[in-house]
């Protein structure tokens, strides 16, 4: 059995073992590569799992030889996109859904709706739509990530608010009587390196808004919901319930201001997140609540996708890993080891924690953005005019007019 490639080494060999994917081994045994990327934050379990993984699997499969080479995450999508250029790198490879569609239409991906047909419906439907593109599901669902607000429940409490609020109009209710204790109610993360599924985007679609139209051709964020949306953080920061350094704000929560009690909420975090606010000021003090809304509750929340490269020899050894990695007792594990959540319906993860529980309630109401060719160069517009507004410079419709102008140009020139 070959031995699990940490990063490191995959990087020193990485001219080897470009040419490895799918390639024959010594014996006449069916060789299946999985590019794996840090989904398990600790170094040492993330290789003392994969390595059980590879060994489990082999075991129940003699003539299948499985090689996990974990990848970094840097320079992930440059290095994706020359593998699957050059047919060479990987059998398999994890991809969100926001990365799926611009390769299936290029052809570089294989359907794996057999995969999941024994099982879909024990698979979280919202996973699987996100992993479909053209009706055909690109990938197999292996874990799913989920954010929800973490509030400082004793900031609140010291401002006199009883009720943590879930709506733009609670919030606005709420931020002058933080503010009068020099808390800034929201622990927006304006930063240009901010994802803005973890900053901007829920809101937005809490809004009943989209980052695209519905034939993908134009885009949609400057409609009259995505204006209400920056208008409410232009409104917050008035009512001093935004950080003064909103626009260029990171998320981190260790050394923070919501863990120093300066601010009350962060919107979109993650459960690891959650656990480091409670490391910082207590599990006690630490709330978790619901997708905030304006006219529903959306949740940023993707799942993991095993994805088939179409140039795979052994794609059919490779489905079996598929099925393999996604089954309820390996999914399980891999999320308790992870810190992220089932893709399944089926799964108990052992020893689930109190915060991972309150997390898992919004997973009903799990969003995994829109999904376009194009998603990331167009957010890649969005960002500087959001900041642009947040520092006073143009006002909510100017500021998401001037990134659509800019985004439509692009769609209209194929990128």
């Amino acid at each position: 059995m070959r031995k699990v490639v940490l990063a490191g080494l995959a990087a020193a060999l990485g001219a080897t073992l470009a040419g490895c994917g799918g390639s024959g081994s010594e014996s006449d045994k069916s060789t299946v590569t999985l590019w794996m990327y840090p989904v398990i934050g600790d170094q040492a379990k993330s290789q003392a799992f994969w390595t059980k993984v590879e060994k489990d699997f082999e075991a129940k499969n003699a003539t299948i030889d499985l090689k996990i080479d974990q990848q970094p995450w840097d320079g992930r999508q440059e290095k994706i996109t020359t593998a699957l250029a050059s047919k060479k790198g990987f059998d398999l490879v994890v991809l969100g859904p926001d990365q799926i569609p611009q390769y299936a239409q290029q052809g570089a991906l294989a359907p794996v709706d057999d995969v999941v047909a024994p099982a879909k419906a024990s698979f979280l439907p919202n996973a699987l739509t996100a992993l479909t593109v053209d009706g055909r599901l690109y990938g197999v669902p292996i874990y799913q990530t989920i954010t929800a607000p973490i509030y400082n429940k004793k900031a609140f409490a010291d401002a006199g608010v009883t009720e943590f609020p879930q709506t733009w109009e609670a919030f606005k209710a709420a931020a002058p009587k933080l503010a009068a204790k020099k808390v800034a109610i929201l622990d927006y993360p304006g930063a240009p390196e901010i994802n803005l599924n973890q900053s901007f985007y829920p809101l937005l679609w809490g809004n009943g808004g989209t980052v695209f139209a519905a034939d993908g051709k134009t885009v949609a964020f400057n409609g009259p919901e995505g204006v209400e949306a920056l208008q409410f953080l232009l409104d917050m920061q008035k009512l001093g319930g935004l950080p003064e350094n909103a626009a260029t704000k990171k998320n981190d929560i260790e050394g923070g201001p919501l863990a120093a009690g300066k601010t009350a909420v962060y919107h979109a975090a993650t459960a690891l997140q959650a656990t480091q606010l409670g490391a910082a000021i207590g599990d006690d003090n630490v709330g978790v609540g619901l997708p905030l809304e304006s006219k529903k509750k959306v949740a940023f929340g993707i799942p993991g996708g095993l994805v088939l490269a179409k140039h795979s020899p052994n794609a059919e050894a490779a489905k079996k890993f598929a099925a393999f990695l996604s089954s309820p007792e390996v999914s399980a594990e891999l999320a308790k080891e992870s810190g992220f959540f089932p893709a399944r319906t089926d799964v108990t993860v052992p020893g689930a924690s109190p915060v991972a529980q309150e997390f898992a309630k919004s997973l009903e109401y799990a969003f995994p953005g829109d999904t376009h060719p194009m998603a990331r160069q167009v957010m890649a517009l969005i960002v500087p005019e959001i900041q642009a507004a947040l520092l006073g410079k143009k006002d909510s419709k100017t500021a998401l007019d001037d990134a659509a102008k800019e985004a439509n140009t692009l769609l209209a020139n194929g990128g």
